[in-house]
């Protein structure tokens, strides 16, 4: 997504398909777009950029929001027809003739997920998807989902700044052996360090308007990063590795996507794989989050209001 909107200023299309070949070269299989990013134009510039790599890559898309005539988002929808209308658009966009990972993007409440489920599951069967996913659906709407057609992964936010999959969905995926793929991992950027009680967000980044981001809130906020620098420093990592590595010590079957538009931050994430936190150091870390009440919603109130907690 960052590399197309929410960050401020993307960089140019020749740039970020050279971004995203580098990301292959240095190990990166498993890419993540949806057809709202841009809208439409991220999946374009991934199918580009991965072409030449189809083969060794996994590559994650969603459906579910709804457009315009001038192609701006109106909403959601998870209508049959348009999950359809959907999948032959990211097919065409991402230059293949199958998607690894189909997502749901947002549950629709004026659809029923059995319906969704089964309109992914003809899908499948037509050999046009090959795994169905869910974002940011609760514990009831995974079940129903599943009964329809198995959910390989479910995608929400989760890091040490927020962490309320642990009290339902966790345990539900962890029943029904479901992946977890954690966006935000970093709490955009909160957890890399880079950003500071000064800072301020310009035009074109969504943190302008986060909650959390905002005045009193920012400086509460950054206590918990304050503390993830100590254990940075003792281990010889960047705050960011180690909020990556906590996640990657959580379950086994967690994979986070954190995003970045920079080589040395693509190889400074990646190094976190080769970081291995002992269970002092977890709860360490565990203990801190718990310790800082973080302050401000995820999102704005409308943005907020499509996260299905059911």
């Amino acid at each position: 997504m960052g590399i197309s909107q929410s960050f401020g200023p993307s960089p140019d299309r020749e740039s970020n398909i050279a971004f995203l070949r580098q990301a292959v070269d240095c190990g990166v299989t498993f890419f993540d777009t949806a057809e709202v990013y841009g809208p439409f134009d991220n999946e374009d510039v991934v199918g580009e950029a991965l072409q030449p790599s189809r083969d060794q890559v996994v590559i994650a898309t969603k459906f579910g929001f709804a457009f315009d005539d001038d192609g701006r988002q109106t909403g959601v929808s998870s209508r049959p027809e348009d999950i359809h209308r959907a999948v032959e658009g990211s097919l065409r966009r991402l230059r293949t003739d199958v998607i690894d990972l189909l997502y749901q993007h947002r549950v629709d409440p004026d659809v029923p997920i059995e319906d969704v489920a089964g309109t992914v599951k003809e899908l499948i069967e037509a050999g046009k998807v090959k795994h169905f996913g869910l974002s940011e659906a609760g514990p009831t709407t995974i079940l129903r989902a599943h009964e329809v057609q198995p959910v390989t992964a479910l995608q929400s936010e989760y890091s040490l700044f927020w962490r309320e999959p642990e009290r339902s969905v966790l345990p539900t995926l962890d029943e029904l052996g479901i992946g977890f793929v954690p966006f935000s991992p970093l709490g955009r950027g909160l957890l890399t360090g880079a950003v500071t009680r000064e800072s301020t967000f310009g035009d074109g980044d969504i943190r302008a308007n986060l909650p959390r981001f905002t005045g009193e809130a920012l400086a509460v906020n950054l206590d918990l990063v304050d503390r993830v620098r100590d254990v940075a420093d003792r281990l010889d990592a960047t705050p960011g590795q180690v909020a990556l590595a906590w996640l990657l010590a959580q379950r086994d079957w967690i994979v986070p996507i954190p995003g970045t538009r920079r080589i040395s931050r693509l190889e400074e994430n990646l190094g976190a794989t080769g970081l291995r936190l002992d269970a002092a150091v977890v709860d360490e870390l565990t203990r801190a989050s718990d310790q800082v009440a973080v302050v401000g919603d995820r999102y704005p109130e409308a943005m907020q209001a499509l996260i299905d907690r059911t």
